[in-house]
C-alpha cells in the first residue's frame, strides 16, 4: 500500500513544475525591463537625444506593460490563463527581434511598446495562475517564484550586457557580430527565452478554478488530483460554491462605494508603493548613474551583475519565509530598512562635490558605502515589497474579482514604474540626485505604516476564504 508522504511529494513536484514553467513570463519580464540597462547610454548616442527622449524610450515601454496588465482581466476571464501567456510569449519575441533593428528613436520606442504589453499580460496571469494551482501552505513560497523568475531575468539580462560589451569593447559604434552594435545583440538575446516560454505555456494544465467556472469539471477534477492528492471533489464542491455565491467575474464586480471595493485600493496601494520606492532606478539606469558619478563603463556594468547577484539570494530568502513568518512581517522590515538605505544615498550623493558638468563625483569611502547601501537596499526590497506584492495580489481577493483587480493592480503597478522611471532623467537634472533619492526615501516610510494600519495578513488561508 502507498503511503500518504510519497503521494504528497509528486504533489508538491508537480506544482513546482507548473508553477516554474508559468514563472518563464517573470524572466521575460525581468530580463526585458532590464536589458535597456545597458543600452541606454548607447541608444542615447546612437539616436542623438537628450535625457526626455531617454527616459521616454526605456519607460514608455511600462504604457504597453500598463495595457498588458489591464487587458489580461478580460482576457483571462474570457480564455483561461495559458493563451495570454502564448500570447505574451509572442510579443516578446516580436519585440526582441525589433528593438535590435530600429531606423528612428520612435520605432524602437514601438518595438518596446510591444513588448511592454507582454509583459503586463505575463505579470498579471503569472501570480493568478500559480496561486490558483497551488495548495494553501506552499502557495507563497510557490507564489514567490514569479519574484524569483523576475529577478533571475534581471540578473542574465544584466550579466549578458556585461559580456557582450567585454567582447566588442563598449556598447556604443562597436561593432560585434554580422554588423551589427553591441546594443542590437542585448536585446536579440530575449528571443531564445521568449520561444521557450511560448512552448512551456503550451505544456502546462489550465487552471483548475478557471476550468470549473466554464463547466469542465472532468478536467479541473484530473489538475486537482495531482495537486492535492485527495479530498478533491470536496475541493470542486467549494469552488463552485464560491463562483456561484460570488456570481460573474467582470471588472463592474471590483466596484465599491467609493470608486473600487477596500480590498482592491489596498491591492492599487501595494503596487503603486513597490514603485514609488524608486526600486526599478537602480535596474533600469544603474549603469548610466554609476557611470555618471566616476565608474568606468564595463565597471558600471559589472557593479549591475552584482546587484542582480543580491537580488537573487535575498528572493530565495523570501521564499524560504514567506510561508513561516508571513507576509506582513516581511514588507514591514523590508520598508524600514529601505528608509535607512535610502536615505544614505540621498545624504551621500546630496553632499558629493561636484564636476565641470555639474554631475556628482564619489570616491573613496563615499563611493563604497554608496556601492554597499544601494545593495542593501536592493536586499530589502528583495525579501520583502519584491516578491511578497506579487504574492498578495496572487491570492488576496475573492474568486469572483482575482483576475480583474490583479489587472487593474498590476496595470496601476505600471503606470506607477513609468512615472518613476520617465521623470528620473529629467529629476536628476533637475535637482540632483541626492533629492530625488530622498523622495523615494519618503515613499519608504510612506509603505511602512500603509502596511501596518491597512494590510492583513494571508497566510496559509485557502483563496476561497479570501473577502
Amino acid at each position: 500500500m502507498t503511503s500518504p508522504a510519497p503521494k504528497q511529494s509528486a504533489s508538491v513536484i508537480f506544482v513546482l513544475l507548473i508553477s516554474a514553467a508559468a514563472a518563464l513570463g517573470g524572466f521575460l519580464f525581468g530580463f526585458d525591463t532590464a536589458v535597456i540597462n545597458g543600452a541606454v547610454v548607447a541608444l542615447g548616442d546612437h539616436f542623438k537625444v537628450g535625457p526626455v527622449l531617454v527616459g521616454m524610450s526605456v519607460s514608455l515601454a511600462l504604457v504597453g506593460s500598463a495595457i498588458g496588465a489591464l487587458l489580461s482581466g478580460p482576457v483571462s476571464d474570457r480564455y483561461g490563463r495559458i493563451k495570454p501567456m502564448l500570447i505574451s510569449a509572442f510579443l516578446f519575441t516580436v519585440s526582441g527581434i525589433g528593438a535590435g533593428l530600429p531606423f528612428t528613436v520612435w520605432d524602437f520606442i514601438f518595438w518596446r511598446f510591444l513588448g511592454g504589453v507582454g509583459i503586463g499580460l505575463a505579470s498579471a496571469i503569472t501570480p493568478a495562475y500559480i496561486a490558483e494551482i497551488s495548495p494553501a501552505n506552499l502557495r507563497g513560497s510557490f507564489g514567490s517564484l514569479q519574484q524569483l523568475a523576475i529577478v533571475v531575468g534581471i540578473f542574465v539580462a544584466m550579466l549578458s550586457n556585461y559580456m557582450l560589451v567585454g567582447l566588442a569593447g563598449g556598447s556604443a559604434d562597436n561593432v560585434l557580430w554580422l554588423g551589427f552594435e553591441t546594443w542590437c545583440w542585448m536585446f536579440w538575446a530575449e528571443v531564445p527565452p521568449a520561444l521557450l516560454y511560448g512552448f512551456a505555456a503550451m505544456m502546462i494544465p489550465e487552471s483548475p478554478r478557471y476550468l470549473i467556472g466554464t463547466g469542465r469539471e472532468d478536467e479541473a477534477e484530473k489538475i486537482l488530483g495531482r495537486v492535492l492528492g485527495e479530498s478533491v471533489l470536496e475541493k470542486i464542491e467549494e469552488i463552485k460554491v464560491t463562483l456561484k455565491s460570488e456570481g460573474k467575474a467582470s471588472f463592474a464586480a471590483i466596484k465599491g462605494k467609493v470608486g473600487f471595493k477596500p480590498i482592491v485600493w489596498v491591492g492599487l496601494g501595494l503596487s503603486v508603493l513597490q514603485q514609488f520606492v524608486g526600486i526599478n532606478v537602480i535596474f533600469y539606469y544603474g549603469s548610466m548613474l554609476w557611470r555618471s558619478v566616476g565608474f568606468s563603463e564595463e565597471n558600471s556594468l559589472w557593479i549591475t551583475v552584482i546587484t542582480g547577484v543580491v537580488n537573487i539570494v535575498t528572493t530565495l530568502v523570501a521564499i524560504a519565509l514567506i510561508d513561516r513568518v508571513g507576509r506582513k512581517p516581511l514588507l514591514l522590515a523590508g520598508s524600514a530598512g529601505m528608509v535607512i538605505t535610502l536615505g544614505v544615498l540621498a545624504y551621500l550623493f546630496g553632499h558629493a562635490p561636484l564636476d565641470a558638468a555639474g554631475h556628482p563625483v564619489l570616491s573613496g569611502s563615499s563611493a563604497t558605502t554608496a556601492l554597499y547601501s544601494a545593495n542593501l537596499y536592493v536586499f530589502c526590497f528583495g525579501f520583502s515589497w519584491g516578491p511578497v506584492v506579487w504574492v498578495l495580489l496572487g491570492e488576496m481577493f475573492n474568486n469572483r474579482i482575482r483576475a480583474s483587480a490583479l489587472a487593474l493592480g498590476a496595470g496601476a503597478q505600471w503606470v506607477a514604474n513609468f512615472i518613476v522611471s520617465a521623470s528620473f532623467p529629467s529629476l536628476v537634472q533637475w535637482a540632483g540626485l541626492g533629492f530625488t533619492y530622498s523622495v523615494y526615501a519618503v515613499f519608504a516610510a510612506v509603505s511602512f505604516f500603509f502596511v501596518m494600519f491597512l494590510v492583513r495578513e494571508t497566510r496559509g488561508r485557502e483563496l476561497e476564504d479570501m473577502e
